[in-house]
């Protein structure tokens, strides 16, 4: 089966300054770009056919409240000023989470003097951090804490306020995976105790992640995710088939990164484990692939008649 290049979406780390291009140790081919950078990079990969891009935000400081998700010199919103001034047909996502601005890393506010997330004000935090990427021009703004709700509060936040327009992808079935070690390390997003199983899913229950997807359908979200995808492509065919609703699947870092060090392994050959995984990701269901390895297919296919 053939997968166009639109339907890949690539992944960027953004941090603030001037001419940074930080290499992440653990990522191999991957690096926190400032937006400087950043901005000759997406020139890059969309010469090269991809149109569709993923923004995380790395702040240089951190509270408990996670305050510079959404304060007024936001590495996001900062972003998505100059790339949609520069390239205004580029599709742009953004992530909607606190971890990466949060001292704790977790995904909300925490209740006072407690380990526990505080739902109210989690929802209103993350609500103020889609109306900042949607008044910014976001295309679409992807919740990813896994906060009840978080589909239904961001959306009545953005039509009250003008934006009915910016789509929301959520991030449906998101498992409490072992498989996010990479992406931790790069937007230096790891949890200071604990883990993130009280709002992430179990990996062996199928039914709440369907009940989940369910959910943000109901709740006004204009595509739904699997995330990650090599383990769940059971749940993305069952989803597609329930559901028939779009949906993508995060082919997540860990999985990325295992290709990467057994192709330096000699374990395998790279294009042909790469058009193996993002395949049955499509076949399985998936109309969109978020994957670390996009560029490189595009590459590919530019420069060596490599076709998927």
């Amino acid at each position: 089966m053939a997968i166009s290049l639109t339907k890949f979406i690539y992944p960027y780390f953004i941090v603030p300054g001037k001419n940074i291009k930080d290499k992440i140790n653990s990522f191999p081919g991957f690096y926190r770009f400032s937006i400087d950078r950043l901005i000759k990079e997406i020139r890059q990969i969309n010469e090269l056919g991809l149109n569709k891009v993923l923004l995380f935000g790395i702040p240089k400081y951190k509270d408990n409240s996670g305050s510079s998700a959404y304060g007024e010199n936001n590495i996001v919103v900062s972003a998505l000023k100059e790339i949609k001034a520069e390239f205004p047909d580029l599709v742009v996502i953004t992530d909607v989470c606190l971890c990466a601005y949060t001292r704790h890393g977790h995904c909300g506010i925490l209740q006072a003097g407690k380990k526990a997330i505080d739902k109210k004000a989690t929802l209103e935090a993350l609500a103020k951090i889609a109306l900042a990427h949607a008044q910014a021009g976001a295309d679409w703004v992807a919740p990813s804490a896994m906060a009840e709700g978080q589909v239904l509060a961001i959306r009545n936040v953005l039509d009250k306020y003008g934006y009915a327009k910016t789509k929301i992808l959520g991030y449906s079935a998101k498992f409490n995976s072992n498989f996010y070690g990479p992406f931790r390390q790069a937007a230096h997003s790891a949890p200071a105790f604990g883990d993130r199983s009280a709002y992430q899913l179990d990996y062996r229950d199928t039914q709440n992640a369907l009940k989940k997807i369910e959910e943000d359908i109901d709740y006004g979200a204009d595509m739904v995710m699997v995330k990650p995808a090599l383990s769940y492509l059971d749940i993305i065919k069952q989803a597609k088939q329930e559901f028939k609703f779009p949906l993508v699947a995060y082919n997540v870092s860990g999985e990325y990164a295992l290709v990467k060090y057994g192709v330096k392994a000699k374990i395998f050959d790279e294009k042909k484990a790469v058009n193996e995984i993002v395949t049955a990701i499509a076949r399985a269901g998936a109309d969109y692939i978020i994957t670390y390895h996009a560029k490189d297919i595009a590459q590919w296919i530019k420069r060596e008649n490599y076709s998927i």
